[in-house]
C-alpha cells in the first residue's frame, strides 16, 4: 500500500544525520533530507528538526500538487505557496506560514546558494544592505498581537494552593519565581542543582546556558521533593513520575500538559498554563524594578528586544502607572476595582 508524503523518525542513525526523514512511499526526498542533515550539523535542536521537518513535508505536498521544484521558486511562486496554505482546512496560524516560507527560504539558499528572486516591483538597489534585500524579497502573512495578560496574585495563590506534592510544587516555583520555560524545566538533571550556593543550571533555547538564582521557597520545595517523594532510580533527571507503570522515568511534555489540565479545573484558574507562569515572571521583575539586560539573561533571551516584547503591562499596571504619576493633581482617583 502506497503511504504518501509522510515524516518518520528514525532511531539509530549517525551524529551528523536528522533523525527525522521526509519520506515518498518508501523513498527518501533528498531535496529536504539533505537540508535536515545541515541544521542537525548546525547542532540544531531535536525540536526545531521536528518542526523543520514537518514544514518540509508541507512544501512537498505543494510542489507536489502545483508541480514545482526548489529551483521554481521565485517571489510570485512564494505568494502561490502562501495561497496553497490559506486555501486549506484546518488553515494554519500566521506565525506558522510565516515560519514556512522563512525554511523555505534557507532552504533554498542551501541548495541554491543565494536568495529566492523576489519580483520586480520588490527589487532594491543593489547598493542597500543584504539583510534590507532578503526582508524587501520575503513576503510574510500579518499576524496580529496578542497580549498576554499576566495572572494575579489571587490566581497564583489559589493556583499553588491546588498542589499536593513537593515535586509539582517544585515545577510551579521554576516557572513562577525563575521564569523557566516547561522543557527547560523537565531537562532539568540532578547535577544541575547547586542548592548550596543557591542557584540552578539552566539549559534553555540553542543550548544557551545560563545561571539561575533560586529564592529560599523554591529550595526548600525542592529539596522536600528530593528526600521525601522522588523515586530511587538510576535517571539523571530531576523530575520523574511519581506513580503508575511509568514512576521512576522522566516526566513528559504530556504528563506536564496533563497535570496543568488538572490543575486548572479544580483551581478554576483557567489562564494557568507554563507561558502565563513565564510572562507572569517577567511583569513581576519589571514592576519590582529590574532592568532589561538582568531580565534578558534570566529569561534566556538572546536579543534584547524579544525581552522588551515579551513583557507588556496589563490595564492594570497602565492605571496604577497613570495614578501614581498623577497622584497630587487632583485629576483622577484609583478604582475602587483595582
Amino acid at each position: 500500500m502506497l503511504m504518501g508524503l509522510r515524516v518518520i523518525f528514525e532511531k539509530s542513525v549517525l551524529q551528523s544525520q536528522c533523525p527525522y526523514r521526509l519520506m515518498d512511499d518508501l523513498k527518501a526526498v533528498d531535496w529536504a533530507n539533505d537540508f535536515l542533515d545541515s541544521q542537525r550539523i548546525r547542532g540544531l535542536s531535536l525540536n526545531s528538526l521536528r518542526l523543520y521537518a514537518y514544514d518540509l513535508l508541507n512544501l512537498a505536498r505543494w510542489f507536489a500538487s502545483a508541480s514545482v521544484r526548489t529551483s521554481d521558486l521565485n517571489g510570485p511562486r512564494i505568494l502561490d505557496y502562501i495561497r496553497f496554505q490559506l486555501n486549506h482546512l484546518p488553515q494554519p496560524a500566521p506565525q506558522t506560514i510565516n515560519h514556512r516560507i522563512c525554511v523555505t527560504h534557507c532552504l533554498y539558499r542551501f541548495h541554491h546558494g543565494h536568495d529566492i528572486p523576489g519580483p520586480a516591483y520588490t527589487k532594491p538597489s543593489p547598493f542597500a544592505p543584504t539583510r534590507t534585500r532578503r526582508m524587501l524579497q520575503r513576503t510574510r502573512v500579518k499576524a496580529p498581537r496578542r497580549l498576554v495578560v499576566p495572572l494575579t496574585t489571587s490566581e497564583v495563590s489559589k493556583f499553588w494552593n491546588s498542589f499536593r506534592t513537593f515535586r509539582d510544587l517544585s515545577l510551579v516555583a521554576l516557572m513562577l519565581f525563575n521564569g523557566l520555560r516547561s522543557r527547560e524545566a523537565l531537562l532539568l538533571r540532578l547535577e544541575d542543582l547547586r542548592l548550596a550556593n543557591r542557584e540552578i543550571f539552566v539549559t534553555g533555547k540553542g543550548n544557551r546556558q545560563r545561571i539561575l538564582p533560586l529564592d529560599p521557597q523554591t529550595i526548600r520545595v525542592i529539596e522536600s521533593y528530593l528526600c521525601i517523594e522522588r523515586p530511587e532510580t538510576s535517571s539523571p533527571f530531576l523530575f520523574l513520575a511519581l506513580k503508575g507503570p511509568n514512576r521512576g522515568s522522566p516526566l513528559t511534555p504530556t504528563g506536564l500538559r496533563s497535570l496543568f489540565r488538572h490543575h486548572r479545573r479544580i483551581s478554576t484558574v483557567l489562564k494557568a498554563n507554563p507561558h502565563r507562569f513565564r510572562h507572569t515572571f517577567g511583569a513581576d521583575m519589571v514592576r519590582a524594578g529590574i532592568s532589561l539586560p538582568a531580565l534578558m539573561h534570566l529569561m534566556g533571551h538572546s536579543q534584547i528586544h524579544t525581552t522588551m516584547l515579551y513583557v507588556k503591562l496589563s490595564p492594570r499596571d497602565v492605571w496604577r502607572e497613570f495614578y501614581h504619576a498623577t497622584q497630587g493633581c487632583g485629576h483622577i482617583e484609583l478604582p475602587d476595582s483595582l
